[in-house]
């Protein structure tokens, strides 16, 4: 069944109104008809409703709620990817990959070796167009929960946040004793677990990076013998903690 996301203020009484971009995909491409069922997702309770159409106009679609229940998809555990900035097709395939597997917020973070400099006028069109890959991404998974794309921000701005975390995962290659086992074993039994997730750009992470973010409390493993690039990194970390903790 066809997913959607909308806002609280859409729902009035037993009946839900969609508009926007969401009418034109339900009605044209989907081709929806009265008494179609649609799944519909609250942005702000992740409540989902069992809905079905009862009107259809070019500015919106009625549904009236069948059934709903509390979501059922998310992650136990709330994982932010900070990932140095790489070329824009690779930051588009991570934010759609990472969102299909549960991460919560991707926060993009400007490195001395990222390749793309964004200036301040490109930042908010950037966000935008990322955080739309996200909700279609996070439609076509099935989730309950957008992930939230994050203004990009600088490696100050990004130690600031390590202490917020029970645990900061930093993906370095010349790590050679600890292993992200180990890391994610130390927390097994923790409730309400908040990881956050560092991974460098196309160039890496330098030494000077390095030594901040490891002063701060961020924590360097391997990810094996194989040196992975930016876009495999952290959907190879995010899928370990989805397997050590979820399954």
């Amino acid at each position: 069944m066809p997913k959607f996301f909308i806002n609280t203020t859409q729902i009035h009484d037993s009946n839900i109104q969609i508009v926007g971009e969401d009418v034109k995909h339900i009605s044209q491409v989907l081709r929806a008809k009265l008494n179609d069922e649609l799944l519909i997702c609250d942005k702000e309770t992740n409540l989902n409703y069992k809905t079905k159409i009862t009107k259809i106009t070019s500015d919106d679609i009625t549904c009236t709620i069948i059934d709903y229940q509390k979501s059922n998809t998310e992650p136990k555990v709330q994982v932010t990817i900070f990932q140095g900035i790489p070329k824009a097709d690779k930051m588009e395939y991570i934010i759609q990959k990472n969102t299909e597997i549960g991460a919560k917020e991707i926060v993009p973070v400007m490195m001395s070796r990222c390749i793309v400099k964004l200036e301040e006028k490109e930042k908010t069109k950037k966000v935008a167009r990322w955080q739309k890959i996200a909700e279609a991404a996070a439609k076509q998974s099935g989730r309950d929960y957008i992930p939230t794309i994050a203004k990009p921000i600088e490696l100050k701005e990004l130690c600031n946040k390590i202490p917020e975390f029970d645990l900061v995962l930093l993906a370095y290659e010349n790590e050679e004793n600890i292993t992200l086992k180990q890391e994610l074993k130390k927390l097994e039994n923790t409730p309400n677990l908040k990881i956050g997730v560092v991974i460098g750009p196309e160039g890496g992470i330098d030494k000077n990076e390095l030594d901040q973010l490891t002063e701060v409390g961020a924590r360097k493993v391997t990810l094996g013998n194989r040196i992975l690039r930016t876009e495999t990194a952290s959907l190879v970390i995010m899928s370990n903690i989805i397997y050590e903790y979820e399954m």
